[in-house]
């Protein structure tokens, strides 16, 4: 079984060492996703359709919604694995040109050869998760100088950039605004019913929501989103998941019931075949960065080099 060795979870998204000996099912994030091979085995991701190769000098990279899943062989050793998981938000707080990374085609390739500095650095980010419990801002300061190198290797921001104002974004489409709202308020608190009980996934409740059909629905996110409406629920499932694992406040089972799950162990099923771990093993590991002072996810985050944009060539050679 798979096992999480540390993650760490704040304003950036989360940073996660994996211990991976199983498949993924097919899944998605709405993060910048970037996976890049700690020790262990070579093994592959299957994105867009095709197996990406991950070894040690090669990076897999997975634009914001793009549906992946882990193709671990059976019986082949475990991969240690980096996983970046970065809020696109977060790194529009560093450089504002760096808000291309929520858009479809920020990394126009799903497997790319690491240059010796990204090496570097996405080495010292795995002494830092393995050895180093003091996190914090260096943590930080460390994971956006690894993106940065990645950015700018791997990357096609610029052109994003340049075509943003006659791009049409899938958001455009306010049918997929009302379905996405729609989807939102089934998991919020005030859905709940007096047992404390979520909603389970309703695709003709969506399909209604949105004033279509369910056929035209599925049709709809598949060619703006290039998913299905159940796998976008997913993924605001997990995500919700991990915002409650992270605070000590809420039990598994109390969880289990606000998502929509009959039963725990249908959650713990679900939480695993996204993310390789249980919620409880995630709940374990995971430390959660927040501003000193302040509430977890309260405050924006102003590390060290905020006032000091990146630019073209500020770093050191690779």
């Amino acid at each position: 079984m798979s096992k999480a060795l540390r993650i760490f979870q704040g304003k950036f998204g989360r940073v996660a060492l994996l211990d991976m000996d199983a498949v993924l099912i097919n899944h998605a994030h709405p993060h910048c996703h970037v996976l890049i091979k700690s020790s262990g085995a070579d093994t592959f991701f299957a994105v867009r359709d095709q197996l990406c190769p991950l070894r040690d000098d090669t990076a897999v990279l997975i634009n914001a919604w793009e549906p992946h899943s882990y193709a671990h062989q059976p019986g082949a050793p475990p991969s240690i694995i980096l996983a970046l998981y970065i809020e696109p938000r977060w790194l529009a707080d560093m450089q504002k040109e760096f808000t291309a990374s929520a858009r479809p085609g920020f990394f126009p390739h799903s497997c790319g050869e690491l240059s010796p500095r990204i090496r570097r650095l996405a080495d010292r980010m795995t002494d830092e998760l393995l050895f180093n419990d003091d996190a914090g801002p260096a943590h930080e300061e460390l994971l956006f100088d690894l993106m940065i190198a990645v950015i700018e290797r791997f990357s096609e921001w610029r052109s994003l950039i340049a075509t943003r104002r006659t791009a049409r974004l899938p958001a455009s489409d306010y049918r997929i605004r009302k379905a996405v709202a729609h989807m939102r308020e089934s998991l919020g608190r005030e859905s709940l019913d007096a047992e404390g009980s979520g909603r389970e996934f309703n695709v003709d409740e969506v399909a209604r929501s949105a004033g279509l059909s369910r056929a035209h629905l599925f049709r709809l996110f598949q060619s703006t989103l290039g998913i299905t409406p159940a796998l976008y629920f997913n993924v605001l499932r997990m995500e919700a998941a991990f915002g409650d694992l992270a605070d000590a406040e809420h039990s598994i089972t109390d969880i289990s019931g606000r998502l929509g799950f009959a039963a725990p162990s249908h959650f713990t099923r679900f939480f695993r075949h996204n993310q390789g771990v249980t919620p409880t093993e995630y709940r374990r590991v995971v430390n959660l960065i927040a501003e000193a002072g302040s509430a977890p996810g309260t405050e924006p985050f102003a590390g060290p080099f905020r006032a000091a944009p990146w630019k073209i060539g500020s770093h050191d050679p690779e």
